[in-house]
């Protein structure tokens, strides 16, 4: 007697996890897109003196960016060897970048030296105390849901934002504005790269803590902008 012919195995189709992120951190980006300050800053642009409020903040925003990151690489295993290493060349690429935000502020009259003195405000303390305290103690692959929710807001909103502040303050071709108009293009290109990276992640003790990380970043960075 001939075996009857059995079905074929049918495996579960899992959406990528990068659309799944989209999907799952909507909300909390609709809700920076429609702040009423964050519209009115595309809309009006900034005096001289938020502008220079904006970019203090921003400031401690660049500056605590790779510690983050190379707090959260040293905590990866080789389980996500992957992510550790494109964190390295994502290091390398940010290097310095808090010196293209100082050399901003001085074009609108803020000295290195008075840089160097300005104390964050809590919005900035929070935003960063909870990408450390993420990256160490929550889960290291969170800090990709900052890189997503920081590298979106640039590469999505930095051009509207950057071509309002240059019209109401006057300012020629980038002199003061480098910082924000040199991400629009260059995290589009990390944004790219870091689609790819999100869709190796499988274990959904990972994607939990990067979901979290992204809305908690766009929900705060949304604070740090209504205090401007």
């Amino acid at each position: 007697m001939r075996p009857l012919p059995t079905a074929p195995l049918r495996t579960a189709v899992t959406q990528p996890f990068f659309i799944d992120l989209i999907t799952r951190t909507d909300e909390a980006r609709r809700g920076f897109e429609t702040n009423p300050r964050v519209l009115q800053i595309v809309a009006d642009g900034l005096s001289v003196e938020r502008y220079r409020r904006l970019l203090l903040e921003l400031y401690h925003v660049v500056w605590h960016f790779n510690p983050t990151c190379a707090a959260a690489a040293s905590r990866l295993s080789d389980k996500h060897a992957e992510i550790r290493y494109f964190l390295y060349d994502h290091m390398m690429e940010e290097k310095g970048h808090e010196g293209w935000v100082a050399n901003d502020l001085e074009v609108v009259g803020v000295s290195h030296s008075e840089v160097a003195l300005y104390r964050p405000s809590n919005s900035i303390l929070a935003l960063n105390g909870y990408n450390y305290w993420s990256a160490d103690r929550r889960h290291p692959c969170s800090v990709l849901g900052m890189l997503y929710a920081l590298e979106v807001i640039a590469s999505v909103y930095g051009g509207p934002i950057a071509a309002a502040i240059k019209e109401s303050l006057l300012l020629e071709d980038d002199r003061g504005i480098s910082f924000i108009t040199s991400h629009i293009t260059m995290d589009a290109e990390h944004m790219a790269e870091l689609r790819l990276i999100l869709n190796t992640i499988r274990d959904d003790e990972s994607k939990v803590a990067i979901t979290e990380s992204a809305t908690f970043n766009f929900e705060q960075f949304t604070r740090v902008l209504e205090a401007i």
